[in-house]
């Protein structure tokens, strides 16, 4: 049995943990291979996603100080895995999908994303969100359209006026 110390280091993580990720997930693990548990955390590993397994109470005793977790607290009960991201908010949720896809858990219970609730209904949602760096490309490609489009057609103009031009001066040598 840990002692008090073990326990209020394990909150301290906890705390840093959350103050250090834009995003938390829970899913619940329960019925899970030991060897299962081990591919999924490569999975998230891979994702840049930092998954670990917490007591339920010392998860909710660093959310309770930290404050703003409050819709989270009731999903803290069975056996709790979190996934914690930083900049890919949707990377876990890709993770958990694929993952559930071909092997039925673990559980997407909630997630808690820039301060947003997600109940466990909407892991497709959360799946399909675009990553940041997707966004800022689209983003740039809706704002070089315009300005590819002007350049275009100043080129073309400056073709025809120069073609022009061309022509007429060629008749008049003529």
């Amino acid at each position: 049995m840990p002692t008090l110390s073990e326990k209020k280091a394990v909150v301290e993580e906890i705390t840093e943990q959350l103050n250090s990720s834009n995003a938390v997930y829970i899913t619940k693990y329960s019925g899970m291979s030991v060897s299962d548990m081990g591919k999924l955390r490569g999975k998230f590993r891979d994702g840049n996603v930092r998954f670990k397994v917490y007591k339920n109470t010392l998860i909710k005793r660093a959310m309770e100080t930290i404050g703003g977790y409050d819709e989270l607290f009731p999903h803290l009960e069975d056996q709790n895995g979190f996934a914690f991201v930083d900049e890919e908010l949707a990377a876990p949720a890709k993770v958990l999908k694929d993952y559930i896809k071909e092997h039925k858990k673990p559980e997407f219970k909630a997630a808690l994303i820039d301060g947003d609730y997600y109940s466990e209904d909407q892991l497709d949602t959360l799946a399909a969100m675009k990553s940041k760096n997707e966004v800022i490309g689209d983003i740039m490609g809706l704002l070089l359209s315009p300005i590819t489009n002007v350049v275009g057609g100043l080129q073309a103009q400056g073709g025809n006026i120069a073609g022009a031009i061309k022509t007429i001066a060629e008749k008049g040598e003529n």
